[in-house]
């Protein structure tokens, strides 16, 4: 059978009890081939010993714990969107057990990137600041068009997000300047422009501009602007349920199942690579 649909994939949820967390445990029940094996959350949480698929009105039978050792022992693969010093941790005993893992947190350092690859030489990871597969096929669009419009449009990105976001400007909009730039040969910590104020001068021909909403319960919007003269092309993704997140993850999961070690992105896992 092949490994991608065999049923079982045993999957661990960091931050169980959050909006996110709720929704990807969710996602596994629901799944003909996937298992909730453990639920993750911090150490004062007081969902603490609940059933991690009680909100649903049923009973998995996994209850949420803080002890990382206890929550990941029976689990093949975690699934992690929190927060950067939490899954830094996460990591360090996920590469301790031999527990694959699915980021989707964003706001690293380069450094905690950097430990993060280096825990990738023993465990197959995939790191992606947005699971949602319409997301990535977006990057890949706007990969394209920005080898297209090279020269002679200028290039701004806008994104909005819920009220408690607490990074800025969102992972997905910084992922998005890091595949423009690249495309273009570019360099996006020369050339990312995040702040304007005041008398700020001239737009400069190679900038990447940023623009951040906060407000609301906006999912996650995105828009990439190529400006010209006499036109302009707008790109824009819109999320309305965090459930793409959630369905995105289970496929990289799907995916790590085949992998025994090494850093993937969500362009791996749709095989956008080659396209």
């Amino acid at each position: 059978m092949n490994p991608t649909t065999s049923p079982n994939h045993r999957v661990a949820i960091a931050g169980a009890s959050g909006r996110m967390g709720r929704m990807l445990a969710q996602a596994v029940a629901e799944s003909a081939d996937c298992q909730l094996a453990g639920a993750l959350d911090v150490a004062d949480s007081v969902h603490i010993g609940n059933d991690a698929t009680g909100f649903l009105g049923h009973a998995s039978g996994v209850m949420i714990q803080s002890d990382l050792h206890a929550g990941l022992k029976n689990a093949q693969v975690l699934i992690d969107f929190t927060r950067p010093e939490g899954t830094l941790a996460h990591v360090k005993v996920c590469r301790e057990l031999g527990v694959k893992m699915v980021i989707g947190t964003t706001g690293f350092s380069d450094e905690e990137k950097a430990l993060i690859q280096a825990a990738s030489q023993d465990i197959a990871i995939v790191m992606a600041p947005n699971m949602s597969v319409g997301v990535n096929v977006t990057l890949k669009l706007l990969e394209m068009a920005a080898v297209a419009l090279a020269t002679d449009y200028d290039i701004e990105i806008i994104e909005a997000h819920h009220r408690h976001k607490v990074d800025a400007p969102s992972g997905t909009a910084l992922k998005m300047g890091e595949v423009i730039a690249q495309a273009l040969g570019r360099d996006l910590k020369e050339c990312a422009v995040f702040d304007r104020q005041g008398h700020t001068g001239a737009r400069p021909d190679q900038a990447i501009g940023f623009s951040t909403i906060r407000g609301g319960d906006i999912v996650g919007d995105h828009t990439v602007l190529f400006a010209g003269t006499g036109e302009r092309i707008e790109i824009t993704h819109k999320s309305s349920s965090r459930s793409t997140y959630a369905d995105g993850s289970l496929r990289a999961a799907r995916f790590l199942a085949q992998q025994p070690r090494g850093l993937f992105d969500m362009f791996d896992v749709l095989g956008l690579r080659k396209a």
